[in-house]
């Protein structure tokens, strides 16, 4: 069976909003996440695929779930990490030319969107809560 590997980034900021992006021709709505390139760790994937996908660095708070799916045929594992912003955006760089926009959601927000990964929603707002505990 075919496998594909990634990261996906949580990234809440002050205001107890998480980051999002949507890809071109898209309603849906996802956080930051991509493909592991040849030699690169997670780790190192996810804040690659922040900064293309949002223009902000980040650095790696923690890992937090490590999702395993069958999709058409593929296996596909994504790793999910909090991770800090560091940086303001310095703007959408993404050199596959798939994201079209990126915004802040609130958890009241993140009800009114489209996801593109349903399964991830639980997830986000479990980050979000406990962010607005601390």
């Amino acid at each position: 069976m075919e496998e594909w590997r990634g990261s996906a980034a949580i990234c809440i900021n002050n205001n107890r909003e998480v980051l999002m992006v949507r890809a071109k021709g898209s309603s849906q709505w996802a956080v930051p996440s991509g493909g592991i390139e040849e030699g690169e760790t997670p780790e190192h994937c996810c804040i690659r695929e922040v900064k293309e996908e949002t223009g902000y660095t980040v650095t790696i708070k923690e890992e937090i779930y490590v999702k395993k799916v069958v999709k058409q045929g593929i296996s596909v594992t994504t790793h999910y990490f909090v991770v800090d912003r560091i940086s303001n955006s310095s703007g959408i760089n993404d050199p596959d030319q798939l994201i079209e926009e990126m915004a802040w959601f609130s958890l009241e927000g993140l009800a009114g969107i489209e996801h593109a990964y349903p399964e991830d929603e639980k997830l986000i707002e479990k980050c979000l809560k406990s962010q607005m505990i601390d």
